[in-house]
């Protein structure tokens, strides 16, 4: 049985849930997030908390139960406090550059790489070497450092690339002669 699921979600102040058939939708200072609920999950809000609870007998709904307590959690944090992940770039030439809505990107390539913001998202570089990816969808802003992180993912040898901060990349031993 899922512990998670059991867990009520604490709704802050300045934080307002609307519940409406099988979404939910959750407002704060940060701004707005909306979700489907499945229909084996009934989510239930009283007294500053939001508790989900579990609809049939079937064997899925106590994880889908968990996942939507984890889901509705991270969306009250997003609209509270958002979500960011910083992105380091290693090697030698290998520089950052955020222009409005566009990041351009120096990688090692012949030419230069240059990615979209998508909407609800912002990224901002305080150095050259470093980006930080911020928003309120837990999920969207680790699409997006993924995505820029695909770019060049780092190597093992000498470990240049676009790597996340903290990140500890597995060394190989270069070939011997």
């Amino acid at each position: 049985m899922s512990r998670i699921a059991n867990a009520p979600v604490a709704v802050p102040k300045g934080v307002e849930i609307a519940l409406s058939g099988s979404s939910i939708t959750v407002k704060g200072p940060k701004g707005s997030l909306a979700q489907e609920v499945h229909e084996q999950v009934e989510v239930v809000h009283e007294q500053g908390e939001v508790k989900c609870r579990v609809r049939s007998t079937a064997p899925e709904a106590m994880a889908l139960t968990g996942t939507t307590r984890a889901l509705i959690n991270n969306m009250v944090t997003g609209v509270t406090q958002g979500f960011e992940r910083r992105l380091e770039l290693v090697g030698v030439g290998y520089r950052a550059q955020v222009k409005g809505r566009t990041v351009n990107l120096s990688l090692g390539f012949s030419h230069p790489v240059e990615f979209q913001v998508p909407e609800g998202i912002e990224v901002e570089s305080p150095t050259p070497t470093e980006l930080i990816v911020r928003g309120t969808d837990r999920q969207r802003v680790g699409q997006t450092a993924a995505e820029i992180r695909a770019f060049r993912p780092p190597e093992p040898y000498k470990g240049k690339g676009v790597k996340y901060a903290g990140e500890h990349i597995v060394r190989k031993e270069a070939k011997k002669k």
